[in-house]
């Protein structure tokens, strides 16, 4: 149960309304971390759009795969179990194998990944424990592997996203279910 209130489905009206309906057009099904935010339409609009942006940017040489891999990481770092499990379920949409998923979740370094995804990783990693330590080489090792500014910008971008969904989970009682975790568009 989270610890605030949210505004169920079938007691939304006006804008709750029209957003929540948005919601599942793009995704196929309300989430916990959007209903959670019932209680301010304008703002899940705003988020709905700011996630569609980054994760599903078909101009980005960083695939959705790899996004989903930095969400699981981010997710794992900071103990958001909710989050984990959706991205984990994204993930092995890509994947097709729970068993390195759970691997990757208690420690990505054990993975057999190529160089270019730990060096992406190691940069989320880094971004989240130690956000003020990140400097100019951490970029500079990025674009050795071969990525854009452009793509680094999107790593960043998804690294701080789900950094901040994950404080909205974990700093709400956001919970899952297993068939809350089914069914989302990707």
């Amino acid at each position: 149960m989270p610890w605030i209130r949210e505004i169920e489905e079938d007691k939304a009206g006006g804008k709750l309304k029209e957003v929540y309906e948005n919601i599942k057009k793009n995704r196929g099904k309300l989430s916990n971390i959007m209903k959670i935010q019932s209680l301010m339409p304008d703002v899940m609009e705003s988020h709905l759009k700011l996630y569609m942006d980054i994760m599903f940017n078909k101009n980005s040489g960083i695939t959705r795969e790899e996004k989903e891999l930095i969400a699981v990481i981010v997710s794992a770092i900071n103990d958001c179990p909710y989050c984990v499990s959706h991205h984990a379920e994204a993930l092995n949409a890509y994947w097709k194998d729970p068993a390195k998923i759970q691997q990757v979740i208690n420690d990505y370094k054990t993975v057999d990944l190529p160089v270019r995804t730990f060096a992406i990783l190691s940069y989320a990693e880094k971004l989240t424990l130690y956000p003020g330590s990140v400097d100019e080489h951490d970029i500079e090792n990025l674009q050795l592997h071969g990525i854009s500014d452009e793509d680094i910008l999107n790593i960043n971008l998804v690294v701080s996203y789900f950094n901040f969904v994950n404080r909205i989970a974990n700093g709400l009682g956001v919970e899952h279910s297993d068939e809350e975790v089914k069914g989302y568009v990707y």
